[in-house]
């Protein structure tokens, strides 16, 4: 693998390391709140008209990533896309899609012959 695939896989895994924390800190407060339920958090990303634009924001390009992870996925050959889909909702999308692209992109670099540098 030369340095840029590198490059990229380390920043697509920093990114993952990174939204992780950003999610879960957050979900772990508000789950810590007495009497919250799924549909408090739900009314929670909708109280103002800031919050409704990221969430539906994030609805729709969860949407699309989805679509993506799916049908990349199979064309390149990602084993487990299913899993990648299930934990987007269960951890967060931020962490899972990142995931997914390493995967891609390790995946398209052992499919591709290795580069061969030649001196002019």
């Amino acid at each position: 693998m030369i340095t840029k695939d590198k490059l990229i896989c380390a920043t697509y895994a920093l990114i993952a390391l990174l939204a992780l924390p950003a999610t879960w800190i957050n979900n772990i407060a508000f789950m810590q709140q007495p009497n919250n339920s799924f549909m408090d958090f739900v009314n929670a990303a909708y109280v103002n008209a800031a919050a409704a634009s990221l969430s539906n924001d994030l609805l729709f390009i969860a949407i699309a990533a989805s679509m993506f992870m799916v049908i990349e996925g199979r064309r390149v050959g990602v084993r487990y896309v299913w899993l990648y889909l299930i934990f987007s909702g269960i951890v967060a999308i931020s962490v899972t899609f990142p995931l997914f692209l390493l995967a891609r992109h390790l995946k398209l670099t052992n499919t591709q012959p290795e580069q061969i540098i030649t001196e002019a």
